[in-house]
């Protein structure tokens, strides 16, 4: 299957498994490598030392593609581009922060740069610093999300009309179906990140993966935007956050009640009353753990099924 994201990447399925805090180490990523699609490493939840280990333990596991998500808040960042440009690390999709700031400085050492955008004046603001391509993130998706609340298929030709550079859609998209609604739509490719969480490879909690499984429609929402608008499952924490809301919190008190390592107590440690637990709304349609092979196998059967279909119309 040829396309721009394929080349781009030398994968062989236009499909990106999204570097997630918390799920996407090296064995997630490399199996997503291994099964034809781009492994991204998740290293918002990494201590440099450690993003070297999991790079070093990916090169070993897969001898295809794959490559880092970083964030660019991330305090230790000059540090985790040098890993990555010492590991030999050839792809970084860069998230979270200004990509002018290390656009050129990576591009300079010959890596390939993609940044995750929320909205067409951020697409603008990443074509322009030289991105090789941008994630076009709708707010359905799981994590931390853009604050104007745009969908995946309204931002997703929005931005195709105002840029000339690769789009990958991401934001609800978990089924073969879904990535060709994308690509029909403008993008060039995917970026799925909640359906791999509910793989045998994540690294996230059995406990957290079952609460997955058993989310259903409007079991997640949008909140915390005072801080960084993040979309959770709806839990005891979750609940504590609204009756600060509905109590008139004040930043201070909403970052009290925050505290430190939240989102790993929910979806590392498989705490599910006070953990963060951070999905998207896609969540409803995952049925079931599987190993990542076959979740690739499932959507693109999926894709040349539906794309099929459609054909005869």
């Amino acid at each position: 299957m040829q396309h721009k994201i394929t080349d781009l990447f030398g994968i062989q399925y236009p499909i990106v498994q999204a570097g997630m805090i918390w799920a996407s180490g090296w064995r997630l990523a490399s199996a997503a490598s291994n099964a034809g699609i781009l492994g991204l490493l998740g290293a918002g939840s990494m201590y440099p030392e450690v993003l070297r280990e999991h790079i070093q333990k990916c090169k070993k596991a897969t001898d295809r593609p794959f490559g880092v998500n970083v964030p660019l808040l991330y305090p230790d960042i000059e540090q985790l581009m040098q890993i990555i440009v010492e590991e030999g690390v050839k792809i970084v999709f860069t998230s979270a922060g200004n990509p002018k700031t290390w656009t050129t400085w990576l591009k300079e050492r010959g890596i390939t740069v993609v940044h995750v955008v929320s909205s067409v004046k951020f697409a603008l603001k990443a074509q322009e610093a030289g991105v090789d391509a941008i994630v076009a993130e709708g707010f359905e998706a799981g994590g931390h999300n853009g604050r104007d609340e745009t969908t995946t298929f309204t931002l997703i030709p929005m931005v195709k009309e105002k840029i000339s550079i690769p789009i990958i859609a991401a934001g609800g998209i978990a089924t073969g179906q879904g990535m060709l609604a994308a690509m029909i739509l403008g993008a060039d490719g995917v970026q799925v990140g909640s359906r791999f969480v509910a793989s045998e490879e994540a690294s996230s909690h059995e406990a957290f993966k079952q609460a997955v499984v058993e989310a259903k429609e409007g079991a997640t929402q949008l909140t915390l935007k005072e801080l960084a608008p993040v979309r959770l499952i709806k839990n005891k924490f979750y609940n504590d956050v609204q009756d600060l809301y509905a109590k008139g919190a004040t930043i201070e008190e909403l970052k009290a009640l925050l505290g430190r390592a939240r989102a790993k107590r929910g979806m590392f440690e498989g705490d599910l009353e006070e953990g963060e637990l951070e999905i998207g709304q896609v969540a409803g349609l995952i049925h079931d753990i599987l190993p990542v092979k076959e979740i690739v196998e499932e959507m693109m059967r999926e894709f040349e099924e539906v794309k099929l279909n459609f054909a005869k119309l």
